[in-house]
Order: C-alpha cells, then structure tokens, then sequence
C-alpha cells in the first residue's frame, strides 16, 4: 500500500510540475507577444477615437446615403469594427455605415462608471454627435446590444428611423436571470481574464477569427482578444441585466419599422420564441428565419445582406 501511495505520489508531483511548465511557457510567451503587439494596438487600424465622458471611444464611419446604418456589437466582442468590416463594406456605396465600439470593446477606453443601459445608449448618442453623424439612425444590433436598440428607440424615437436585429436579443432572453445568475458569470468572467492574462486565451483565439480576415486583420484582431477579452469594462455589464431589463419592460415595445433576421435559435433555450413575441407587438416587423448560428452577418452574409436592402427600399417607398 505504501508503495502504491509512493507511485501515485510522484505521479501527481509529476502532473502538477508539467501543469506549471506550462503555465509558466504561456505566461512567458504571452508577455513576449504582447510586447510586439503594442504598436497593432496603439495604432488603430480602422476608424477614430472621440471624447466621450472623459475617456476615448472608438467608432467607424463610411460611406454616404440616405440612410446611416448604425452596427451595434454582441456581448463581448473584443473587435466589433474588424469583426463587421467585411459586412458593413457591402453597404457603404449606398448608404453611411458606422460602427460603435463600446467602453471595454475593441479600441475604446475602459469606463469604471456605470454600465447600465442608460449610460451605454448615451455614450453612443455623443460618440455619434462628436463623430459628426447625425441622426436619425437605422439602429443594427447583434445579440445583446438589441436591449440598447430598445432603449435608444423608446427614449429617443426621433433619433430612430428603423430597427434591423441582426439576431438581435430582446428584453424576454433575459427574463430568467437573477441576481444568482449575475454572481455566477461574474465568476466566470473573472477567470476567463485569468486564462487571458496566464495566456491560454491566446492558444485558443486563432481558431475564433472568422475566415476572410487579411493578415493585417487577423494579427489586430489576435492583439485585441489577448489584450482586452473579458475586461472588468465588459463585465460589469452583466450587474446591469435585471435593471436593464425591468427599465425596458416597463416602457412599451417601440412600433416603428422593425426587420428581425433571427439565427436557428442554438444561442439560449427558447430563443427563437422570444423573437417572435417582440415581433408580435409591432405593427410593421418583418422576420427572416435563417438556419445558421447566433452571428447571422458572418454565418449568412448574402441573405443578411439581401433581406435589409429589401427592407430599405421599403423605407423608401
């Protein structure tokens, strides 16, 4: 029995030694790619910085049209300019395009203020204002920032013109969090940053770079994930979600014309429901079901591309 105590001893050792090489080599490596990404970070590859409260906030601006499409990033997106760039560059002939990146998203500032709805929808008001864009705006949300797009169209409607949710989530995704759920992944998110700052994230990221990035984009892309994902920023916008959520429910859904494409539903339980109920409350909505998964402009971009300029020659006409 001592033996085999003995054996299984140095086993253990053994792991926990290898386990902290490793450790170790992608802590080392990280720094050291770090260090040589400063510039990839520093030097913004798309867009420009604006003052906003006190810190700056990155936002792309494009192209010229009748309509300015504003592209509102998911949850966590360390890149959202690179990440819809591709997209967004299938509009610009036609119409102005932007894309905002929120405090705690892609090149913007950290914001240690408040992150509920309110602040968030004000700060891209102004980083709008100080950009020179001028409203009103077809609001495009992906995931998460639909609950903004609600806001900013109930307080503001004069500002709106349309709403495309390109899988947009609405305020009935949310109806099952509670303050255990917000603790939960606040944990969560205090561990990913963990892994972020040990290096593990970076042997992982290279595989979550959509397709058709050039180089130049995939390294600024690689820079952002490894230096900012999961950032306190970010994550206090979890705090937010059952005050977000009861300050919209209690205002009613804006009607006004509304294009919802929606993903296979894979993202959460029930998901494809809770678009169609929002939908059910607006008098001029239409819904486009796509077979895809949650980021419909990078899974479908024909068919995401197609149904919106079908929608804005409607607006048109």
């Amino acid at each position: 029995m001592k033996k085999a105590l003995k054996v299984i001893g140095k086993v253990i050792l053994g792991i926990v030694a290898v386990l902290v090489v490793f450790l170790a080599g992608t802590f080392v490596y990280n720094r050291i790619c770090s260090a040589s990404e400063k510039d990839l970070l520093e030097n913004q590859l798309y867009g420009q910085k604006v003052e906003v409260d006190g810190h700056d906030m990155s936002i792309y601006v494009s192209g010229e049209g009748e309509h300015t499409l504003v592209f509102m990033a998911g949850s966590g997106d360390s890149a959202p300019i690179i990440n819809y760039k591709n997209f967004i560059d299938r509009f610009e002939k036609d119409y102005r395009v932007v894309v905002i990146e929120k405090f705690g998203y892609g090149y913007s500032d950290g914001f240690k203020g408040s992150r509920d709805v309110k602040t968030r929808v004000e700060q891209d008001r102004e980083a709008l204002i100080k950009a020179g864009v001028e409203g009103p705006y077809i609001l495009c949300p992906h995931s998460y920032s639909g609950l903004e797009t609600v806001y900013w169209a109930q307080n503001f409607p004069e500002e709106v013109e349309a709403i495309i949710g390109l899988d947009m989530a609405v305020p009935a995704a949310y109806d099952m969090y509670d303050e255990k759920q917000i603790a939960s992944e606040s944990k969560s998110y205090f561990w990913m940053r963990v892994a972020r700052d040990a290096g593990i994230a970076r042997l992982v990221a290279g595989s979550t770079i959509p397709e058709g990035y050039t180089d130049e984009e995939a390294k600024s892309a690689m820079a952002l994930v490894c230096s900012s994902f999961s950032n306190e920023t970010f994550a206090n916008e979890a705090n937010y979600i059952v005050h977000d959520r009861t300050v919209i429910e209690s205002q009613a859904v804006p009607d006004i014309p509304t294009l919802l494409i929606v993903s296979d539903g894979t993202v959460t339980e029930g998901w494809i429901e809770f678009e169609n109920g929002y939908a059910a409350q607006i008098t001029d909505v239409t819904t486009v079901q796509l077979d895809c998964g949650h980021s419909v402009y990078i899974n479908e971009p024909d068919k995401c591309e197609d149904s919106m300029r079908t929608f804005l020659a409607g607006l048109d006409d």
